[in-house]
């Protein structure tokens, strides 16, 4: 039921605020229109003014039985969709999304007519569009390979002089190769064979361009010559949806090439990727070779495909990482590391951990999965939930949000946490009668033996050497997988409990190498000191010669040819990748980590959160879980550079000031000594945004600022905008400071909040309340300690009579930037070749790791929200996207 409202909290606002538009933008309320937004890039290749969200909520309308709202979202798009707009859109995107929407609402909407009551009047008009729409993508396969352009325009093609499109080189390994269930199911449905025919060729390419000696393929290929562009494998973003179609081909379809095909492949996968329970990107030459240490989201589907393959351990065990890291952030972060830091801080509400928790409850029975999902659906209206409908997490660290709903958090999220929880009574149809796409659309498994037109016969001999255990011809049935162990699944899930908490591995001793038999391990760069004679003949032998520079540093360089055998070289470039990764991670962990800044007071109520800059001076707000809360006022003179001179307005509040014209220790010294409790610091840089600049750090004046004991914060431009625009609204505005967003129960304990904000069980246990009371006093000896301030901070000096930084603009707290400012770089240049001070290892052997205490009130609340409240349009308006994360993603090819 939980999960209905939510949907149609979702749904509603989509169809009242964005529709026909393709997606919704949930803070201001509108629909995103691509030509009428800020470009973000690649990103808006899946938009194609065709009222994207709602073909993709089509068959899940049917799923959560809503039948009536599935006639007239029907009804609205044979009307309303055209599919010849002049606009270049993802072949890929469109493909799963559209077409495979379409698709399925075909396949659910011939199941309603034929059961009698509902949609008597289809006749097969979604296929129609969906028909037109196949023809409209097939220009994309005009080329030598088979292999598709990753774009296409839906009214000119690739080639036209007007199409703006068709001089791309490479696509992803997914964009050519997750085409086979949406074209088959096509050729299928309409008996029109090219569709399936031009989809299998791409397949047949990849399959062919395998790394011959790994079974790996690449994560981006040359569309013409076949050649890998990057060689990189894993089973996360670029390539996963590519194994996904393989082994649900065969499912779909029967044709065994599929499957084996697949198993070659997953017998790969688990020799060099899988490392349980993570699953990290290798060479595909080097397979043994690490590519990155870090893991993308996307990969979070896998367990859900071991499911399906009946490998039901590895599943098991992958996704209870995956679900430690969700209990640490309170989402899956874009990217995070193999000690499980945040790498890429955003979340798009993606549903891939939600399809693998369904599909794990679904083999195993075990209600551990339900509480699983519980905790999603708790997190998503605690954390993601806005008057207007869900948005996404622009950083998972601060809970700032992004403005934006895509269109598989409709089409798949509600899908499989319903599903999860689902009776076969609360479905109108069996499910298992059903294939989910990767977009979680539904195609009819009687398709394998209607309109078959080729030919199913394998004639390839060249799977003979795998180990025939691999190669199962069937689907394991899931009742007989645990009949006589229920407690299978705690059993493999128990050792990873502190799996995140306790990330540091701790190395082996030379005592206990010499006691053991057999080679040494390599030698790891987390444990590298460079005044250990041993460690430096081990680098000798690895071809990597060190040299100690002028300024104390120590440059590492390798020449491959110098090494003593050729794994001794593969190890040499391990220990150099490991090296820079390791220099670029202490330079990052040289900066704070960003702030929050969120508005409590009428009508906002901690909705909106705004992503702040920290300062390295005052009241460390990691230390001071609360935060700080209060009014905030302006003051005068509004640059706060000499003595206040409205200090009744300014006492006990929050001080807001213009950056610029003195250092910010000055400012925050003036606002203290009229009685603020904390300032915030707000860009002079006319259009400055978090969304497009890097995170600012305000530095102190180079002297002792002991003496600063309130919180001080910064914030950009637009966003400092969004608070003087609510004043001139609303006078009295509320904020909170503090190291990340704080859920709306925990801002208005005790104290008078609308019903409509949250609906407090008043049969809260009072032993709940008592230990949280208790935590709150605990010592701050229990918080992790913070980082020391490093010299490479940059300190902005005055020049020309105000503060200063590289260009004009906030700086980006670069080792080029601290360099640039006269000030030492312990960490180098990460551009130079693994280059560092005294490299100390991330956690030394036996090192133990404090662990974070955060106690959860063990209240039955739930977040209601009232969707007739509008937020201010003129307040959050044009609020642009995370243009800077998803440019992060692109220089990655991710």
């Amino acid at each position: 039921n939980q999960v209905l409202e939510m949907f149609d909290h979702a749904y509603s606002n989509y169809m009242e605020h964005a529709y026909p538009a393709d997606e919704l933008m949930p803070l201001t309320c509108r629909g995103r229109v691509r030509g009428q937004e800020p470009s973000r890039g690649d990103v808006d290749d899946a938009l194609g003014k065709f009222s994207l969200t709602l073909i993709d909520t089509l068959d899940t309308l049917v799923v959560l039985n809503k039948t009536k709202e599935f006639e007239e979202a029907v009804k609205k798009v044979i009307k309303d969709v055209n599919l010849d707009n002049d606009i270049v859109v993802s072949v890929f995107e469109t493909n799963i999304r559209v077409l495979g929407g379409l698709l399925g609402g075909h396949s659910v909407a011939i199941m309603l007519k034929e059961k009698g009551e509902y949609m008597q009047w289809y006749n097969g008009e979604l296929l129609h569009m969906a028909k037109e729409l196949g023809y409209k993508l097939l220009p994309a396969f005009n080329t030598t390979s088979g292999l598709p352009y990753p774009r296409v325009n839906l009214k000119f093609g690739v080639r036209h002089p007007e199409a703006r499109t068709g001089t791309e080189t490479d696509t992803c390994t997914a964009c050519a190769g997750t085409l086979i269930l949406e074209f088959a199911a096509l050729s299928r449905f309409t008996g029109a064979s090219i569709f399936e025919e031009y989809a299998r060729k791409a397949l047949d390419f990849i399959w062919e361009k395998r790394q011959r000696s790994s079974n790996l393929v690449g994560v981006t290929i040359n569309i013409h010559t076949g050649d890998w562009v990057r060689k990189d494998s894993g089973v996360g973003a670029g390539i996963d949806s590519y194994y996904e179609y393989l082994l649900k081909a065969y499912v779909l379809l029967g044709d065994d090439s599929f499957l084996e095909r697949f198993n070659t492949h997953y017998d790969a996968i688990m020799r060099y990727i899988s490392q349980p329970p993570l699953l990290l990107d290798v060479h595909i030459h080097k397979p043994m070779l690490n590519a990155r240490t870090w893991m993308d989201s996307l990969l979070a589907f896998f367990p859900g495909l071991q499911v399906l393959k009946g490998d039901i351990r590895p599943a098991i065990e992958t996704h209870e990482m995956l679900y430690q890291v969700i209990k640490k952030h309170n989402f899956l972060p874009e990217a995070f590391t193999t000690d499980f830091r945040v790498h890429w801080a955003q979340h798009p509400l993606r549903p891939e951990f939600a399809e693998s928790t369904y599909f794990l409850y679904k083999a195993t029975g075990d209600p551990y999965y339900l509480e699983v999902g519980k905790t999603l659906i708790e997190n998503l209206n605690k954390y993601a939930r806005v008057p207007c409908g869900f948005a996404a997490m622009k950083d998972v660290r601060t809970g700032s949000h992004e403005d934006r709903m895509d269109s598989f958090f409709l089409a798949e999220m509600f899908k499989y946490l319903y599903l999860l929880f689902a009776d076969k009574e609360d479905m109108i149809f069996d499910i298992e009668d059903y294939i989910f796409t990767t977009e979680a659309h539904l195609l009819p498994l009687w398709l394998s033996t209607t309109n078959q037109t080729i030919s199913k016969k394998n004639t390839s001999t060249e799977y003979t050497e795998l180990d025939d255990s691999n190669f199962d011809w069937s689907c394991p049935n899931t009742q007989i997988l645990f009949p006589n162990d229920p407690m299978f699944a705690q059993s493999i899930r128990e050792p990873l409990k502190n799996v995140v908490d306790k990330s540091c591995p701790r190395g082996i001793s030379r005592a206990e190498e010499s006691l053991g038999s057999g080679p040494k391990p390599p030698l790891r760069a987390r444990d590298f000191m460079a005044s250990n004679p041993e460690h430096l003949e081990i680098l000798k032998k690895m071809g990597v010669s060190l040299i100690h520079l002028k300024d104390g540093r120590v440059q590492l360089v390798q020449h491959a040819v110098q090494a003593a055998s050729s794994l001794d070289a593969e190890d040499g470039l391990r220990f150099m990748q490991e090296m820079i990764e390791l220099s670029s991670q202490q330079q990052k962990e040289q900066q704070l980590p960003p702030r929050a800044v969120q508005i409590v007071s009428h009508p906002f109520f901690g909705r909106v959160v705004l992503t702040a800059g920290p300062a390295q001076f005052g009241m460390d707000l990691s230390k001071h879980k609360a935060g700080t809360r209060g009014f905030v006022a302006t003051i005068k003179p509004y640059n706060g550079c000499s003595e206040i001179t409205n200090p009744e307005a300014v006492k006990e509040k929050i001080a807001l000031m213009q950056r610029g014209q003195c250092m910010f220790a000055e400012k925050a010294r003036n606002i203290q000594k009229a009685g603020a409790i904390g300032g915030i610091v707000i860009d002079d840089n006319e259009g400055s945004s978090s969304d497009t600049a890097p995170l600012f750090q305000m530095a102190g004046d180079g002297k002792n600022t002991d003496d600063i004991t309130i919180p001080m914060l910064f914030l950009f431009n637009k966003e400092g905008n969004i608070i003087l625009d609510a004043i001139r609204e609303y006078e009295a505005v509320e904020v909170l400071l503090s190291d990340k967003a704080k859920d709306r129960a925990t801002i208005f304990k005790g104290k008078m909040i609308p019903n409509y904000i949250i609906d407090s069980n008043l049969e809260m246990e009072n032993t709940d309340q008592k230990s949280s009371e208790n935590d709150s006093h605990k010592p701050n000896s229990e918080e992790a300690p913070s980082e020391p301030q490093d010299a490479g901070a940059v300190s902005e000096e005055p020049e020309g009579g105000g503060e200063s930084s590289a260009g004009g603009g906030p700086a980006p707290l670069s080792p080029a930037s601290a360099d640039s400012a006269g000030l030492p770089v312990p960490g180098g240049d990460p551009h130079t070749p693994a280059e560092a001070a005294a490299l100390e290892p991330a956690c030394a052997a036996g090192d133990s790791q404090p662990q974070e205490h955060s106690t959860q009130t063990e209240a039955s609340s739930k977040a209601h929200w009232d969707s007739k409240v509008q937020p201010m349009e003129s307040i959050l308006a044009d609020w642009n996207e995370d243009i800077e994360a998803f440019e992060m993603m692109e220089k990655d090819e991710l």
